[in-house]
């Protein structure tokens, strides 16, 4: 709750913007009982005039004006009041603490060149702080640190933008921080226990909406316009990063800036290429997004190194506020990828005793690199479980014990354990993969591929949805991406659907590939897309998906088969098409090609058109080794993956050999569980660890 209905605007480095003088207080207004919208046109009432300022700071000097400007400001009671902020004010931290207990402070993220010529076209050649033979720009630079300090709510503006439309931007960004709430896809909108609306904290612990729904914002999609993009060109991943995420998790209330922040830095420092998630030049106008970089060498890095800390905030958060310590449990279904990062993610958290993580596996429905991985992470708080079946019934699994409400019962009654999620039918972990598919476009316009504005493709992919939807949410928010291709192995079910607009499980029989993390028959975030593609109508959603549960199909209608028709393009190939895209892709550009970018390829190239197109890889090759050598013909029986690696080192390949890999293969496997495919042995399984 904010303590007063005030709004600071801090860090006025948009002085210009709003005619305000370099001087403390000075342009300070107060619009009592009133808000911002109604009164951008009105005259604000300064105390003093600006030659005043230059005779105060004459007196006391540049070096104590600060001082002498924050102590003014210790005496300052905002009520029901907007307040603008100097450029300096920031620099004196008391102040901005004693500030922060009556209201909201607005970051007006100005360009630093804007504000040098708007200065120089009020003849202002000097501000606080500038001593002789420092430009002005330097000075900016410098104060950039003190504005990224400590705000709530980023408002990026465009180049030379006007005051209106800051204005406008203003009002927006503090009413939707306001409305920052959570539904289900399928109605769900308050919190059972306590009739709250669901916050961001809230669904990043639940995981899964109570109704079986899935969780998304109560509001429309964040949008920037592309001058607004414009200003993120140049910027490291990490601050584009901030920038993204701050449009969608608006409650600070949940989550501060400050702490976003130092959980994404933290997220991306194990990453083995600083731009992280860097775009390269295959062939033609074919280019690779290497999403592998992470730890684990798998895309779900990019979002299990950061979701893990955000489910640690939100359970202090919650244990904050209840005066209580809960206990949770992260159940995870894995087709591979998943459940590696996620361990490696959970396990690196400090402080890890309320928060317990199990994967369940299908034990041959992975590469044994991708099982020895997870079958031999280290940590007091992690369990690993193969189950002898497919992905579709881990995952069915867990989503069975998610609705089964006495089994929750008893575990928060007898170990105060409440469980949740961390694959991507978890909103938390979901929302971080928008950051990248916006990063990659820009890392084009950086490169000077294609100009700000331009169109391309992007062919993902694509098992349970999740990667593609993150996709579309970032051509939601303003990213110029022109076709969204769904690329499906021989489990091809996403394909079927959208070539006919019918959902049907009722005579498919999941098929192991060697593409695993898209062996996937039941896509969870499909319920996603087809809430938002049909406007919000979670009636239909629900129906949608009670049909799927009793006859095991369902069908969309013809108007909003239009308009997915508008947005995707679904293909498929097969595993004879996978393993030749990998060897004639390897002989033709010395690139290497996992499984599942293969098959990620082999569709690209059936559509490709006069656009570029950025091609999804969603994991380093040499964690398929096995098929990549089978590809590439080249023996390997009888032969440890270790020497798998020798041989593929051999062919020096683009990219080069993944480190992190190299050293996890030689690793001893510690967890050995394999169940049988019954839900009553894995719950079984569940009571046994957390009684451990």
């Amino acid at each position: 709750m904010l303590k007063t209905s005030g709004v600071i605007l801090r860090l006025l480095r948009s002085d210009c913007h709003f005619n305000a003088p370099s001087s403390y207080l000075h342009n300070t207004f107060c619009l009592k009982n009133q808000n911002l919208e109604n009164h951008r046109h009105e005259k604000r009432s300064r105390p003093a005039s600006s030659q005043h300022t230059a005779r105060q700071l004459h007196e006391v000097g540049g070096d104590n004006f600060i001082l002498e400007e924050g102590k003014a400001l210790l005496e300052f009671t905002p009520i029901d009041s907007v307040v603008s902020l100097t450029g300096s004010n920031p620099m004196y931290a008391p102040a901005m603490e004693h500030l922060r207990n009556y209201g909201t402070f607005v970051f007006i993220d100005v360009q630093n060149e804007d504000i040098v010529q708007r200065l120089e076209k009020m003849k202002v050649s000097r501000i606080v702080g500038q001593e002789a033979g420092v430009h002005m720009r330097d000075i900016l630079q410098y104060r950039q640190q003190f504005y990224e300090a400590g705000y709530d709510i980023r408002v990026i503006c465009e180049q030379f933008e006007s005051q209106d439309d800051i204005a406008k931007k203003i009002v927006k960004a503090l009413e939707a921080s306001k409305a920052d709430t959570y539904i289900s896809t399928r109605n769900e909108k308050l919190d059972n226990h306590t009739n709250q609306f669901i916050t961001f904290n809230d669904v990043v612990l639940k995981g899964l909406a109570p109704d079986g729904g899935l969780f998304v914002p109560d509001r429309t999609v964040p949008e920037l316009s592309l001058k607004q993009w414009n200003r993120l060109i140049g910027l490291t991943f990490q601050d584009k990063a901030v920038r993204i995420l701050e449009q969608w998790i608006l409650d600070f209330r949940s989550v501060s800036q400050q702490d976003l922040k130092e959980y994404i830095k933290k997220a991306y420092s194990s990453f083995n290429c600083l731009k992280v998630a860097p775009v390269v030049h295959l062939q033609g106008k074919q280019y690779i997004q290497e999403l592998f970089h992470g730890p684990t060498a798998s895309f779900k890095d990019l979002a299990l190194q950061l979701m893990p800390q955000l489910f640690q905030h939100a359970v202090y958060s919650c244990s904050a506020s209840k005066s209580t310590s809960a206990r949770f449990l992260i159940l995870v279904a894995t087709s591979g990828d998943t459940g590696g990062a996620v361990l490696d993610g959970f396990r690196k958290l400090k402080d890890v005793t309320n928060i317990d993580v199990m994967v369940l596996y299908p034990q041959q429905g992975i590469s044994s690199i991708q099982q020895q991985q997870m079958t031999s992470m280290q940590g007091d708080n992690l369990h690993v479980v193969g189950v002898d079946s497919d992905f579709d019934f881990c995952q069915s699994t867990i989503k069975s014990i998610f609705n089964n409400d006495s089994f929750r019962e008893e575990l928060n009654e007898k170990h105060n354990c409440q469980i949740s999620a961390a694959n991507s039918i978890n909103w938390g972990r979901l929302l971080p993969q928008v950051v990248y598919h916006a990063v990659g476009y820009l890392d084009m316009v950086e490169q000077g591929i294609i100009s700000l504005g331009d169109r391309v493709d992007v062919c993902i992919p694509t098992g349970n949805f999740g990667n593609i939807l993150a996709a579309f949410y970032a051509k939601e928010m303003g990213i110029p991406f022109n076709r969204l291709i769904c690329a499906s192995n021989a489990n091809n079910i996403l394909t079927e659907f959208f070539q006919t607009g019918r959902y049907d499980l009722s005579q498919r029989t999941l098929l192991q590939t060697t593409s695993p993390a898209i062996d996937i028959l039941k896509s969870s975030n499909l319920e996603r897309f087809l809430y938002h593609l049909s406007g919000g109508d979670s009636g239909f959603v629900k129906s949608c998906y009670d049909n799927l549960a009793e006859s095991g199909s369902f069908e969309v209608p013809s108007e909003l088969k239009s308009k997915i028709d508008e947005l995707i393009v679904a293909d498929s190939c097969t595993e004879e098409e996978c393993h030749k895209a990998i060897k004639e892709t390897w002989e033709q550009t010395g690139y290497m090609l996992d499984p599942h970018t293969a098959v990620a390829k082999v569709v690209a190239d059936r559509h490709s058109s006069n656009l570029p197109m950025i091609i999804s890889s969603t994991a380093h090759f040499a964690k398929f080794a096995d098929s990549v050598l089978d590809a590439l013909n080249i023996e390997r029986d009888n032969l440890s993956p270790k020497q798998w690696y020798t041989k593929l080192r051999a062919l020096n390949t683009r990219p080069v050999m993944h480190r992190d890999l190299e050293s996890q293969i030689e690793l001893e496997s510690t967890h050995n569980t394999i169940l049988q495919p019954n839900i009553n042995e894995i719950m079984k399984e569940i009571r046994k660890f957390i009684s451990k």
